[in-house]
């Protein structure tokens, strides 16, 4: 087969993902930065901020299976054009909430409206991305996300100055209905149907795409097959500390720096930025770590040893930033332990795709949902830990053990088995 001397189409697939992942973590992260305009306009403890920014990952984690299951029947295009079309209707209605039980509604209603969006992308690179290329195209997925976030944290602070918070959520829930439409029309299921590419490049990439096997495509499941592989609750353990790690950075790092640091609302919003950043970063290096592993002829390892790198880098960077007495020491700390985190996230959902085959929508809904658990407790727990110790140095004490826990999951995990074989 002769090296293609264009740029790839498939690879305009993956801008498409990339933008999602950028809009995705740009509406999570807009109540974080809206923290204080909204609990003054509707009279809310930090406590109960705990429970809207945790309610979130709660609707997030119960509908990731059924999400994959569907990304897995009708296919990503019509199942992303759907769900981001839904979040981005409970994005703009956000601004509409009145008091504490109807934002807890929205933003429960709001995360289970994003649940299927990675397990739809995992789908999406299974059918179109060639094995050899799979830890790389996640990692720039996944960075996506993150580089959303890094630029919500000041672009929402200027939206929320100048145009208010309840007005600030409406913007983003146009901009949501826009990407799904364009996807809807662009994007197809399989490359074998899009017009757009040539003959050359649909035949490399079944050439080079993982293999398909028509009893596994053709074999129904449901929750209970998932949990009876060994592999199916390695994935989600570790996942579950890789979330408990970066959640913190999505929900509680802005007001923590701003608090800590007595930083003001720009400077606070820069500052915590940085460690975004950085996990875009992790998930670059990471991704072509795992490719680069993969391609020297070992699939076990170029999940394996990304991920444990990244553990262990985390570990370090939580603890120690509890020894930083300045916020640009805090957040060089803490810049380390989310790039390491990040560096575990082309492995894991890479690792979904490659035990789940035709099933990797579902795979990866499940490892997301107790991901998505761990987030929850991250940021209903901080608020409760500080209360009670007066500082988050044991928050961050429990999320360096886990991701130690971590480095020796990932060391019992075989990516070259189906998740019906271990």
């Amino acid at each position: 087969m002769k090296q293609l001397s264009y740029f790839p189409k498939r690879y305009l697939m993956v801008t498409g993902t990339f933008l999602l992942a950028l809009l995705l973590y740009i509406d999570r992260i807009c109540i974080s930065v809206a923290k204080e305009p909204i609990s003054e306009a509707l009279s809310l403890t930090d406590k109960q901020m705990g429970w809207v920014l945790a309610i979130f990952s709660l609707g997030y984690a119960f509908f990731q299976t059924p999400s994959g299951m569907l990304a897995d029947r009708l296919g990503p295009r019509k199942v992303l054009a759907s769900i981001v079309t839904i979040w981005s209707v409970f994005t703009a209605l956000t601004g509409y909430a009145w008091n504490f039980i109807s934002l807890l509604i929205l933003r429960f209603l709001f995360g289970a409206g994003e649940a299927g969006a990675f397990p739809g992308m995992t789908r999406a690179i299974y059918n179109w991305i060639p094995l050899k290329e799979r830890g790389l195209v996640t990692g720039i997925n996944f960075s996506g996300s993150r580089l959303g976030a890094a630029f919500a944290l000041p672009l929402v602070v200027w939206l929320i100055d100048n145009f208010g918070w309840r007005t600030s959520f409406l913007i983003m829930g146009i901009v949501g209905v826009l990407w799904a439409v364009a996807w809807y029309i662009l994007f197809r299921d399989n490359p074998e149907n899009h017009t757009a590419l040539s003959k050359e490049e649909k035949d490399f990439i079944i050439e080079h795409r993982q293999e398909r096997k028509a009893d596994v495509a053709k074999e129904k499941i449901h929750f209970g097959t998932l949990i009876q592989s060994k592999n199916m609750w390695l994935a989600m353990g570790q996942y579950f500390c890789s979330n408990f790690t970066f959640f913190f950075a999505l929900t509680w790092l802005f007001p923590h720096v701003k608090s800590e640091y007595n930083l003001n609302t720009l400077e606070a919003g820069l500052y915590t930025s940085i460690p975004l950043v950085f996990g875009a970063f992790g998930n670059w290096f990471s991704g072509a770590l795992g490719d680069y592993i993969f391609r020297k002829g070992d699939w076990k390892k170029s999940r394996v040893i990304p991920a444990a790198m990244g553990f262990a880098l985390a570990a370090m960077g939580l603890i120690g930033s509890i020894y930083m007495s300045s916020a640009m020491g805090a957040i060089a700390f803490l810049s380390i332990a989310i790039f390491g985190a990040d560096m575990t996230l082309p492995s894991s959902w890479s690792f979904c795709a490659d035990i789940g085959k035709e099933h990797s929508g579902a795979v990866s809904g499940t490892m997301n949902m107790a991901g998505n658990i761990g987030a929850f407790i991250t940021a209903l727990i901080f608020p409760y830990l500080l209360s009670w110790t007066g500082n988050a140095n044991l928050f961050f004490i429990v999320g360096a053990l886990l991701n130690i826990i971590a480095i020796f999951l990932w060391f019992n995990m075989k990516p070259n088995k189906h998740f019906s074989e271990y």
